[in-house]
């Protein structure tokens, strides 16, 4: 099992970034790969069981099941149900917790998965920097904050 985890701290209150986050369906606004994404039957982005299914700007189509969501604790987890990329029984947690002395917010994304074998560095540097590295600088570009 492959296990990847990047982090940031932001100069951004917790619960401004939660506001961006919390939205399952919300990264094709900030996430430069995501070209379009939408909640499967109509299903509000914030019920638990909902599915995004997106395209990215590659043409590769995905889709993810919300597995949890809490508010109280700023923190979501999901799945990969479709993917071209070998990532097998991939569960990502993405949490946010308050740096309080100056109101900023240190963000963890972690992802687990299996692949096939000799391809575990490759594939966890694809997620740790193809996705959530750039997620991070994309959600600094899109809500103003810089570098």
């Amino acid at each position: 099992m492959v296990r990847v985890i990047r982090s940031t701290v932001l100069p951004v209150p917790s619960d401004r970034l939660w506001e961006e986050l919390r939205d399952f369906n919300g990264h094709d606004r900030w996430h430069p790969e995501v070209e379009k994404s939408q909640i499967e039957r109509g299903e509000p982005s914030d019920r638990v069981g909902c599915v995004r299914s997106f395209r990215l700007n590659d043409g590769s189509e995905l889709r993810e099941r919300l597995l949890t969501l809490s508010d109280m604790e700023q923190t979501y987890s999901y799945c990969l149900l479709d993917t071209p990329i070998p990532l097998f029984n991939y569960v990502a947690h993405v949490r946010l917790y308050p740096v309080t002395d100056t109101n900023q917010t240190f963000w963890e994304w972690e992802g687990r998965f299996s692949t096939p074998e000799g391809r575990e560095g490759e594939l966890a540097g694809l997620v740790g920097d193809d996705i959530y590295r750039a997620a991070f600088d994309a959600i600094r570009s899109h809500m103003g904050l810089g570098d």
